[in-house]
C-alpha cells in the first residue's frame, strides 16, 4: 500500500496508526496474501491477511455497543438491548459504515477477486471494517477503539434511529409478525 493511500485512510478514519503493518494487514484481503506468497520462493513465506484482525474486531465491535447501549439505555430490557445491538452490529448497518468510509477503495485484493467486484462486496467491506477497528484497537488501545465505534458506527445511527421516530428497522422475520 502506497504511503499517500495510507494517509488518506487514516484521514477518513480520523486515526494515524503508529505501527503501519497492522493496517496493511487489516486491508489485505487473503487472496491477495495467498498471491503474494505463491509469487515467492519456497513454502515458508507466509503473507498475513485480515481474517483474524477480523475476528478480534467484530469481539470489540460487540463489547463496545453492548456497553454503550447498557449505560445510554438503562430503562431498557434484555431483549431490547439485545435487538438494538443486534441491528447496530449487523452486515445490513456495517456496509453502510464501510461505504462512507470508502473502505473499498483501499482494500488490497488478489486479481481474480478485484476482476469479480469485490471491492463492492457487502462480505468483504464489512470484514475489511471489522478488520481496521480491531487495527485501531492493536495499535491504539481501548478507549481509541471505542471512540471510533461511537463516531462511526453508533451514534450516527442511534441519531438518524431517532430522527426517524425511535423504531428499529425488521431484521427477522418473527419480529415483523409479532
Amino acid at each position: 500500500m502506497k504511503e499517500r493511500e495510507i494517509t488518506a485512510l487514516e484521514q477518513g478514519l480520523g486515526y494515524h496508526f503508529r505501527r503501519r503493518a497492522v493496517i496493511e494487514q487489516a486491508v489485505t484481503h487473503s487472496s491477495q496474501a495467498r498471491e503474494q506468497e505463491a509469487q515467492q520462493a519456497g513454502d515458508k513465506y507466509k503473507v498475513s491477511d485480515n481474517e483474524q484482525l477480523e475476528f478480534l474486531g467484530d469481539a470489540v465491535l460487540a463489547l463496545v455497543t453492548s456497553e454503550e447501549l447498557f449505560q445510554r439505555f438503562p430503562h431498557f430490557r434484555e431483549g431490547e438491548l439485545s435487538k438494538l445491538r443486534a441491528h447496530l452490529v449487523s452486515e445490513r448497518h456495517l456496509i453502510r459504515v464501510a461505504q462512507q468510509l470508502e473502505l473499498g477503495h483501499y482494500l488490497r485484493l488478489g486479481r481474480g477477486e478485484e476482476k469479480s467486484g469485490g471491492r463492492g462486496k457487502t462480505a468483504l467491506l464489512v470484514d475489511a471494517l471489522e478488520a481496521i477497528l480491531a487495527a485501531i484497537y492493536l495499535d491504539g488501545g481501548l478507549e481509541v477503539a471505542r471512540e471510533f465505534v461511537l463516531r462511526n458506527v453508533i451514534a450516527p445511527e442511534l441519531e438518524r434511529m431517532e430522527r426517524g421516530g425511535g423504531t428499529l428497522p425488521v431484521t427477522d422475520f418473527k419480529s415483523a409478525l409479532q
